[in-house]
C-alpha cells in the first residue's frame, strides 16, 4: 500500500469497500434464490403428502393407496421430469407399497429422522429431499408415508447461479477498479496542479497560483488555502528585502557621515575646538547608529515571539508615570505641560516589559514631535470592559495622506522639513508590532500643525 500512488489507494480503498458490499449482495441473492427453490419443493411435497394421506387405505395393518391407478399419474411412473417418489412402511418399518418409478428401489426410511421435518438424502446417487409422515388410525400409529422429490432441477439452478456470481464478482470489480481509478484521477486533478505549481515557485518566482478547481469542495478550500500562504509568503518576502534595503540605508548613513567627518578632521591640524566638536558630532552619529541597531534587534526580537510572552497584571499607571519621570528633563527645556487624567488604578493582562516599550515610544515620540510651551495630555478610561489609553500631543502632526504609512519601518512623514528632528522611523513600527503581538488595538488621528493623538484600547 505504501508504494501505490494517491490515486490507486483511493480506487484501492474503494473497491475493498465496494467488494464488501457485492459480496454481501451475492450472498443475499444467492441465499434467497436457495430459499425460494427449497420452498417451492417443500411446498410441492406438502402437497403431495396432504393429497395421499386422503388416499390411503389401511387393511390389516397393511398400508396402500385406495385406488391402485394413482400410481399411473405421470409423476410416479417417470423419473425423467418433476418425478415424486412416494413409498409406504408399517409400523416396523417394513417396506410396503411404493411408487412405480421407484422400481426395484426404496426411499430411505430412518427412525432417527424427526416426522413430519424435510431432510435431503440420496436415492441411487442422486440427491432427494423427502419427509417421513405418520400414519395414524384410531390414535395408534401404524406406518409412515414417505415422500420424495428430485433436487436435481434446484442444484442445477443453485450451481449455475454459484457459477455466475463467482464468475461476475472478479469481473465487476475490475471493471469497478479501473473505473474508480479513472474518476479518482479527474477527482485528484487540482493535486496534480499543486505539485506543477510547487515545482515552478522558487525564492525568485512567487507569483505563480495555483488554479483554482471549479466545484467548491476540500480541494477548491486547500487550493485558495495553499494560494493565501503564498500570498503571505511572498509579502514577507517583499517586506524582508524592503527592510534589508532600508536598513542597509540607514546604517550606511551615519557611517558615512562618521567616515567623512573624520577624513576631513585628519587632512590638516585643527585647533581644540574643532576637534572637540567634530568628535563629539561623530558621539552623536555613534549613538544614533547604535539606537538603530537596538530597534532592528527588538523587531527581530519579537517577530511572532507569542510563546515568550509573560503574561501579568500590568499597572498602567504606574508605567505612564515612570514613563513621564525618565523624560523630565526633555519636558522642562521644551516647556511642556503634562496632565494625566487617571480617575483610579488600571490594571491589564499583559506583559510588562513589552507595554512599557510601547508607552515608552508613543510618549517619546509624542514630545519630540511637540512644540515648546504646549500641552501633552495623557487618559486611562473604561470603555465597555476594555482599558482604554489616549496620549494626545499638539506638535507638528502628520498630514492625512501620510496616516497609513507611520506604522511602515524607516518611513519618516516630511522628514526633510523637520531636519533638526532626529529620529529612525523605527518607534511606530516596533510599537505596531508589539500592539499586533499583544492584541492591542491601535488607532491614530492626527492634523498637520495641530497635533495627534494615538488610541490604545486593551483586552
Amino acid at each position: 500500500m505504501g508504494t501505490l500512488s494517491f490515486k490507486n489507494r483511493i480506487a484501492f480503498n474503494y473497491i475493498i469497500t465496494t467488494a464488501l458490499l457485492i459480496f454481501v449482495v451475492f450472498f443475499g441473492i444467492f441465499s434467497i434464490v436457495k430459499y425460494s427453490v427449497y420452498s417451492h419443493i417443500n411446498n410441492d411435497i406438502k402437497s403431495e403428502v396432504r393429497k395421499h394421506l386422503t388416499e390411503i387405505e389401511i387393511i390389516n395393518d397393511h398400508i396402500g393407496l385406495t385406488h391402485d391407478h394413482e400410481w399411473l399419474e405421470r409423476e410416479h411412473n417417470t423419473i425423467a421430469i418433476n418425478p415424486v417418489f412416494v413409498q409406504f412402511y408399517d409400523k416396523h418399518g417394513l417396506i410396503g407399497e411404493k411408487s412405480p418409478n421407484l422400481k426395484i428401489k426404496s426411499l430411505k426410511f430412518s427412525k432417527k429422522a424427526p416426522d413430519n421435518q424435510f431432510f435431503d438424502t440420496k436415492l441411487v446417487n442422486k440427491s432427494i429431499r423427502q419427509i417421513q409422515v405418520p400414519i395414524y388410525q384410531n390414535s395408534k400409529k401404524k406406518g409412515y408415508l414417505v415422500i420424495a422429490m428430485s433436487l436435481e432441477d434446484a442444484q442445477m439452478v443453485l450451481k449455475n447461479l454459484s457459477n455466475t456470481l463467482l464468475i461476475s464478482y472478479p469481473i465487476i470489480l475490475i471493471l469497478l477498479f479501473i473505473i474508480a481509478r479513472f474518476i479518482a484521477g479527474r477527482s485528484i486533478k487540482p493535486i496534480n496542479s499543486i505539485i506543477e505549481t510547487s515545482n515552478v515557485i522558487t525564492k525568485d518566482n512567487l507569483k505563480s497560483r495555483i488554479p483554482l478547481p471549479q466545484n467548491k469542495d476540500e480541494l477548491y478550500i486547500l487550493s485558495e488555502t495553499i494560494n493565501n500562504l503564498l500570498d503571505r509568503i511572498e509579502n514577507t518576502i517583499e517586506r524582508e528585502k524592503q527592510f534589508t534595503s532600508d536598513a542597509s540605508h540607514e546604517l550606511r548613513t551615519p557611517l558615512t557621515i562618521i567616515k567623512g567627518t573624520l577624513e576631513v578632521l585628519i587632512r590638516k591640524p585643527r585647533n581644540h575646538e574643532e576637534y572637540e566638536d567634530k568628535i563629539n558630532f561623530c558621539v552623536n552619529e555613534v549613538d544614533r547608529l547604535n539606537s538603530i541597531v537596538d530597534q532592528l534587534l527588538l523587531l527581530a526580537r519579537f517577530e511572532n515571539q507569542r510563546q515568550s510572552l509573560k503574561i501579568e497584571n500590568v499597572y498602567l499607571n504606574g508605567i505612564i508615570l515612570d514613563t513621564i519621570s525618565r523624560y523630565s528633563s526633555k519636558i522642562q527645556s521644551k516647556n511642556i505641560h503634562v496632565s494625566s487624567n487617571f480617575e483610579k488604578d488600571y490594571y491589564i493582562k499583559s506583559d510588562d516589559y513589552l507595554v512599557s516599550i510601547i508607552i515608552n515610544n508613543l510618549i517619546s515620540n509624542a514630545l519630540k514631535y511637540s512644540k515648546e510651551n504646549t500641552n501633552l495630555k495623557i487618559n486611562i478610561s473604561d470603555n465597555y470592559g476594555k482599558v482604554e489609553c489616549q496620549i494626545t500631543d499638539f506638535g507638528i502632526g502628520i498630514p492625512s495622506e501620510d496616516l497609513l504609512k507611520v506604522f511602515d519601518q524607516f518611513y519618516r512623514s516630511k522628514s526633510n522639513e523637520h531636519i533638526e528632528i532626529k529620529g529612525t522611523g523605527l518607534g511606530l513600527s516596533i510599537v505596531k508590532r508589539l500592539c499586533d503581538l499583544l492584541n492591542i488595538e491601535i488607532k491614530i488621528s492626527s492634523q498637520e500643525n495641530i497635533g495627534t493623538t494615538i488610541f490604545l484600547s486593551f483586552q
